[in-house]
């Protein structure tokens, strides 16, 4: 990895940066509150007065991919009104581009161990990209009489569990070797599927 060093500026931000490059070379639990430091050019000490640990600054690593990822899910869903199923398929696409495109954002949020729940800036930006899945839900259930809906907290919780199990096994490390179909026809089948299961739209859709 080449040491880029700090100069001025936002020394915080810089640390974050540096860390996104550990995390994505080595993993998050794979590189020292040193080495960010050293990358950043700044002496481990001078990371103290920006972060606790190492785990505050994996968290903030964390917080921004969770800005961005909702930013992208909400800007996903807009784009493909007025059509429910359009809008779901566009944030499914955009779950895969994060995932590709910010990778280092993505570990530091799925794989690092962080609890949500405990830290309360960390849970209310992470909530921000799960309620653009439980609309689409609620959209697309709006035919399906009240009292026989599924909860939306439940399909929106398979969705997010199949586009990241799409992204962990077949967009990570070697993206399509292990299927001959791209990631995004994978999720986009097995989502409908699903919905086509629970009754949310029709077998021809």
């Amino acid at each position: 990895m080449s040491k880029r060093g700090y100069h001025h500026g936002n020394l915080r931000q810089a640390l974050v940066e540096a860390a996104l490059v550990l995390i994505r070379e080595k993993s998050p639990q794979g590189f020292t509150l040193t080495e960010a430091a050293r990358a950043a050019g700044v002496t481990p000490a001078a990371v103290y007065r920006h972060f606790e640990g190492r785990e505050d600054l994996i968290a903030e690593c964390a917080r921004q991919g969770f800005v961005i990822f909702a930013d992208l899910m909400e800007h996903a869903y807009e784009s493909g009104q007025p059509s429910a199923l359009a809008s779901l398929s566009a944030t499914g696409r955009a779950y895969l581009a994060f995932a590709r495109n910010f990778p280092g954002h993505y570990m530091a949020m799925f794989e690092s161990g962080l609890s949500l729940n405990a830290d309360p800036d960390l849970c209310t930006v992470a909530n921000r990209a799960s309620a653009v899945l439980e609309r689409a839900a609620r959209d697309l259930s709006r035919h399906i009489p009240e009292a026989k809906r599924p909860p939306v907290a439940m399909v929106s919780a398979h969705i997010w569990a199949m586009s990241h199990g799409v992204v962990e096994l077949y967009t990570r490390g070697a993206p399509g070797a292990r299927v001959p179909f791209p990631a995004e026809d994978l999720l986009e089948t097995g989502i409908g599927i699903y919905l086509r299961g629970l009754g949310l739209i029709p077998a021809d859709a």
